[in-house]
């Protein structure tokens, strides 16, 4: 596993860093060494595969463009944003027309909140690289004070823009629901309950929540039963 150096109040840490393959076969290793109940669940996904996407502004715009979408509707007004703007960055984004950026799918939310975060990258108020060398939770902190980003979006970039090996996804509907079929619980467990829960995989959440995903797939192509 790739490591970053990361500071914590007075002491100083090794951020994970799951930037490759490899770094998250190692993670899933040291994962069921440190939580016995994740080995069955590992037995049966296999080695989960690694989810990365563009990191910097497109990738956040990406996310940001998907949410509170289906995969289908996300990926077709990407693909638009795309083919309208072949570079897109914050500069590109900030001098776009909002008319034009609505043409293409975008709600006015959206577009508030994507020039709302380019102008803080342009002004130097917001780092999208060094929030991976973050403890997982001021690095949220950041991306969540701004318009329109939700503790999802904020997650969903950590994870899979920078491989942030502790970034976890408390509020993800699917994590949720293979957490509550693999550890055998009664209802699926809210956000304060995914946040306990997942106190025992510290500092590999980002981890974790790959394993879950996984999990949750294997769970979705079982045939239904009577």
């Amino acid at each position: 596993m790739t490591q970053r150096r990361r500071s914590t109040g007075s002491r100083r840490e090794m951020a994970i860093s799951l930037a490759t393959q490899g770094d998250l076969d190692a993670a899933m290793d040291e994962l069921v060494r440190m939580d016995p109940r994740l080995a069955p669940i590992r037995d049966i996904t296999g080695a989960p595969r690694l989810r990365r996407h563009e990191p910097g502004f497109k990738g956040f715009a990406r996310i940001v463009c998907g949410q509170q979408l289906s995969v289908a509707s996300a990926k077709a007004i990407w693909a638009r944003v795309e083919s309208e703007f072949s570079k897109l960055d914050q500069h590109v984004v900030l001098a776009a027309d909002a008319a034009k950026l609505g043409s293409l799918g975008l709600s006015a939310g959206k577009i508030r909140t994507l020039k709302g975060a380019a102008e803080a990258v342009v002004d130097g108020r917001l780092d999208l690289w060094t929030l991976a060398s973050m403890n997982a939770e001021d690095a949220h902190a950041i991306l969540t004070s701004l318009h329109g980003v939700g503790p999802w979006t904020a997650d969903i970039y950590l994870l899979f823009c920078l491989g942030h090996g502790d970034a976890w996804p408390a509020g993800d509907l699917a994590v949720q629901e293979a957490i509550r079929e693999g550890l055998g619980l009664r209802d699926r467990p809210g956000n304060k309950d995914m946040m306990k829960i997942a106190e025992a995989w510290r500092p590999l959440r980002g981890a974790a929540a790959h394993l879950w995903w996984a999990y949750y797939h294997v769970l979705k192509a079982r045939p239904a039963t009577l």
